[in-house]
């Protein structure tokens, strides 16, 4: 994407993010500064307890910040209303799905919810945006299922297009990969990047499959104990970035394959 047809969607200026609980602060990372372009596939890396989380609980407004300030589209996210943000932001957690006894597509029409008059008819623009949600993930088999009936890697699809039903700008994915084997990581990931291509929206999503998001993403956000850094993976293998990523007696960065091994 050349720099005259990229578009800043998403960014914070000095952002500290963390817990405020009886007036104490306790900060997770500091001082973030970070722009986000639309139409990519962004992934947010680090090890565990790094804080990928609370960045995301952040990005979404379920968890105020501590200081500093994010904006989406230049406007300041604490200025948007829920309903706004509703149609801004789409959001799937790792939380199991509470009404499993629903249908796949009777879930997937959740994500109109915005858009729906208070008893939630559907209209024919709400069907076409749910119709078009399922052919985008390939679950057109899967329709009319329950989805208790469905495999972990099936629902996760499902879920991914209830968020590209709400048809948000920015879909937002709190590791999206938790409990799939490695061939249905890597499926999933190709899926997010492609959607990225077919739709132009812009998906951000936290996970531990650091290898698989170097291949895939246009854009990753490092999370480390002493910065948060944001850039093109290439740039980011070029930099260093990932050389103190864990502790190195036992993992190690190989630069000429984009990918950590163990150590012998």
């Amino acid at each position: 994407m050349s720099e005259l047809n990229k578009h800043i969607i998403l960014k914070t200026k000095n952002l500290d993010i963390g817990y405020l609980s009886k007036k104490k602060e306790t900060p997770v990372a500091k001082n973030i500064n970070i722009n986000l372009n639309k139409g990519e596939l962004i992934a947010i890396v680090g090890g565990n307890g790094i804080g990928k989380s609370t960045l995301l609980r952040t990005l979404t407004k379920v968890q105020p910040a501590l200081n500093g300030d994010i904006f989406i589209n230049e406007k300041p996210l604490k200025s948007y209303n829920n309903q706004e943000l509703a149609t801004t932001l789409s959001v799937v957690l790792t939380e199991t799905v509470s009404s499993k006894n629903l249908s796949v597509i009777e879930l997937i029409a959740l994500g109109r919810q915005p858009y729906t008059n208070w008893i939630g008819n559907l209209t024919d623009n709400d069907k076409n945006a749910v119709n078009n949600a399922i052919t985008l993930t390939n679950i057109d088999g899967l329709k009319h299922k329950k989805c208790y009936e469905l495999s972990d890697g099936q629902l996760q699809k499902v879920m991914i297009a209830r968020a590209l039903a709400q048809d948000t700008p920015i879909i937002i994915l709190d590791e999206p990969t938790t409990h799939l084997d490695m061939y249905h990581k890597a499926y999933l990931l190709k899926l997010l990047k492609r959607l990225t291509v077919d739709t132009g929206k812009t998906i951000i999503f936290s996970s531990h499959e650091i290898d698989l998001a170097i291949q895939l993403c246009d854009t990753m956000i490092v999370m480390t104990k002493d910065q948060v850094v944001s850039d093109q993976p290439c740039n980011l293998i070029s930099k260093g970035i990932f050389d103190n990523l864990f502790p190195k007696d036992l993992i190690v960065f190989d630069e000429k394959t984009g990918s950590f091994r163990v150590k012998k």
